[in-house]
């Protein structure tokens, strides 16, 4: 608070102790009193007044760099009227008092909010570990059929795989760190798992993968890591153009790695790129093709924002898409 707020938020009583203070020496005046001493005496009473209100603006102000202070050193910023010194006036009591019921209302509306998502994502959890059951039945019975059957049913139960991958992970991006493992892993495997994931949709989609330069050691989660890289293989045969190639390559960058998925597919329009990652989102490519929930690419960067991850794009419509990874090293990652 500085001296000019102070001032700003007392004109009103200014003004009033002005009022008076003229009053008072009309009234003297009128009375007969000296001049000089009129003078004095109205000196003495601005005096007054000037060390009364700068004493109330330098307690004030100690006051709220109190508070301020200890607002800063909490962690959990709501339990700040838990951990306030005694207020000193009885206005001051009042206030807090209002303020620190109406901060334990917000704690435990908070408290039921953490707990109905967690029984929610928990509830998801299971589902998604119940509902692979009867996908893995549906494919052993696609096995005994032949013919064009047999790969229309293969290829929904793909995308029904797909669907209850992305809703698993959607309900573990919630709160992540408790499924989480950072460590050392060999990009190469992550990058030969996700495409083994998602080997029956690229042969459907009659997409060839080349892969160069993946011989690197990054630290990231691995299970995390697969599930970034199959959603892009997932967009890419989605939005597949003719002959198409997707190329996973990864080069140093310091002591970093780039990990880079290119496609020659039909491309995003440049006025849409700066939206592919919100939440929703699915273009007019994803409205033209169908079969679009616009959370494939938010999960890729909320994941990528959690794993320390440098996540960019960029495209060329009707030509090309590419998506670089940038894994960061050891030392600068924050939850390592």
């Amino acid at each position: 608070m500085t001296l000019w707020e102070f001032l700003s938020d007392r004109l009103g009583r200014i003004a009033l102790w002005l009022v008076c203070a003229g009053v008072a020496a009309l009234f003297l005046w009128a009375t007969g009193t000296q001049p000089g001493v009129l003078v004095i005496l109205s000196l003495a009473l601005l005096l007054v007044f000037a060390a009364a209100g700068l004493s109330d603006f330098l307690r004030q102000r100690a006051r709220l760099q109190e508070l301020e202070d200890i607002l800063e050193g909490l962690d959990q910023k709501y339990l700040f009227t838990e951990c306030v010194p005694p207020p000193k006036n009885l206005y001051e009591r009042r206030l807090f008092d209002l303020t620190r019921r109406a901060g334990r209302a917000m704690t435990g509306a908070v408290s039921d909010a953490r707990a109905s998502q967690r029984e929610y994502r928990e509830y998801v959890e299971r589902w998604v570990h119940e509902i692979k059951a009867p996908i893995t039945a549906a494919r052993l019975i696609c096995r005994e059929l032949d013919g064009p059957a047999h790969r229309r049913l293969t290829g929904e139960l793909v995308r029904i795989e797909e669907h209850v991958e992305r809703a698993l992970f959607y309900a573990r991006a919630e709160s992540p760190e408790q499924d989480c493992l950072l460590r050392q892993i060999d990009l190469g495997k992550v990058a030969a798992q996700a495409v083994e994931n998602h080997r029956s949709l690229l042969i459907q989609s009659g997409i060839r993968v080349e892969m160069d330069g993946l011989d690197h050691a990054v630290y990231t989660d691995e299970k995390w890591a697969v599930f970034i890289l199959g959603q892009l293989l997932q967009n890419a045969a989605r939005y597949r153009g003719e002959a198409p190639v997707i190329t996973i390559s990864a080069a140093p960058l310091g002591k970093q790695v780039r990990l880079t998925v290119s496609d020659n597919g039909i491309g995003i329009p440049a006025h849409e790129l700066p939206r592919v990652f919100d939440r929703g989102f699915t273009g007019s490519n994803g409205r033209s093709r169908g079969g679009s929930t616009g959370m494939g690419l938010y999960l890729c960067g909320k994941l990528s924002r959690f794993l320390d991850l440098g996540l960019e794009i960029a495209s060329e419509e009707g030509k090309r898409t590419t998506v670089t990874l940038t894994f960061p090293t050891k030392e600068n990652l924050t939850k390592l």
